[in-house]
């Protein structure tokens, strides 16, 4: 399995790719199909990869008693659970302009198919990958139906224990390699210390062959830029206009200003992450010729007198010496030439031009 794969035309994650990073809009649009295509517009306007709904075929998420039951919320869109949630739902011709719009500014569209006929949808659709909601992620026949249309799938791992993640991932990786699985915890907003980043390491260990990435649902964005920095490949956060908004989700949610400077903290820790080859960067030179150390005599040192550590010392000095990590490799070796006190020797490298602190052997 890759450990790196095509999540969109064009668009690879994991290894040493850029995060992937999805601006879930989810129902905080309100059911308006002119606030839904301004919140595609701030994801883009703020760097983001992706902009993600919700899509559930009502009759087939629910059963008969759960959409009559009572919904009394002050986040309530209907006297009961399915107008309510009938009022946040796009029709699918809704969603196709939605898709529209977003190919027409360039951005990717897809959505959380909550059921077995939205996701059926969605691959009509043309989505690029599939969004695994927590609340599906369990639900074995869902996954294995889902992993077999081939399209490449973001599995968020809320609510679930370890045991049940291996069983998702052996059950995936038989079906299609390319999909990847982030740590969530399915709480609305999310107190840091449920968050557990130290999943990130587990999941990393437990499926070395699969990028692994976060979906946050916390307040800020320190916790989220603590997960790409501890290698999250793919990022999801719920976006809003306004978190004082009606909605369950708008509290957690960062708004456009946050958006975009979470993702631009995003970019920066990527620069930051460089190399893992240790060495003496170009940009440290001006320092290094300013404050580097150079072994220099701590007294007169005449000719072919064994070397001592007390007759050396480590300054700044001009000219610039011999380097003081070698400081032992002197330790008992005669000078070809005499060494005043404090002095340095520039190091010259070659077999015509050695200077006084170049040892006997």
């Amino acid at each position: 399995m890759p450990l790196e794969f095509e999540i969109a035309p064009g668009r690879m994650i994991g290894e040493n790719h850029p995060c992937f990073f999805i601006a879930e809009i989810g129902q905080n649009h309100q059911g308006d199909i002119n606030i839904a295509k301004q919140m595609i517009q701030v994801a883009k306007d703020a760097g983001a990869d992706c902009a993600k709904f919700q899509k559930s075929e009502l009759k087939h998420k629910f059963n008969k008693a759960a959409l009559a039951r009572p919904y009394n919320s002050p986040h309530s869109w209907g006297p009961t659970y399915g107008e309510h949630k009938e009022y946040l739902e796009f029709s699918h011709d809704q969603y196709r302009e939605l898709k529209a719009f977003a190919d027409s500014i360039g951005i990717l569209l897809s959505a959380s198919g909550m059921d077995e006929k939205a996701v059926d949808f969605l691959d009509e659709l043309g989505v690029p990958f599939f969004k695994v909601a927590s609340c599906d992620t369990n639900n074995m026949p869902y996954i294995e139906s889902t992993a077999r249309k081939g399209r490449p799938m973001v599995i968020s791992s809320g609510m679930q224990t370890m045991e049940t993640m291996r069983q998702v991932y052996n059950k995936v990786k038989s079906i299609n390699d390319k999909f990847c699985i982030l740590q969530c915890t399915s709480a609305y907003p999310l107190d840091p210390e449920d968050v557990h980043l130290n999943i990130i390491k587990e999941y990393q260990k437990e499926f070395p062959d699969i990028p692994i990435g976060y979906s946050g649902h916390e307040r800020g964005n320190a916790i989220t830029l603590a997960a790409v920095g501890m290698g999250a490949k793919v990022v999801e956060r719920h976006i809003t206009l306004d978190k004082t908004w009606k909605g369950n989700d708008h509290e957690a949610s960062l708004e456009p200003a946050e958006l975009k400077e979470l993702i631009n903290g995003i970019r920066v820790i990527e620069r930051a992450m460089g190399s893992t080859v240790k060495d003496m960067r170009a940009c440290e030179m001006s320092t290094f010729k300013k404050l580097g150390k150079s072994v220099v005599a701590a007294c007169d040192i005449p000719a072919d007198t064994p070397l001592t550590a007390e007759m050396l010392a480590v300054k700044v000095a001009e000219p610039r010496g011999f380097p003081p990590e070698r400081i032992y490799e002197l330790i008992g070796r005669k000078l070809n030439k005499s060494v005043e006190f404090d002095r340095s020797e520039e190091r010259r490298v070659g077999k015509e031009c050695r200077s006084r602190w170049s040892p006997y052997h």
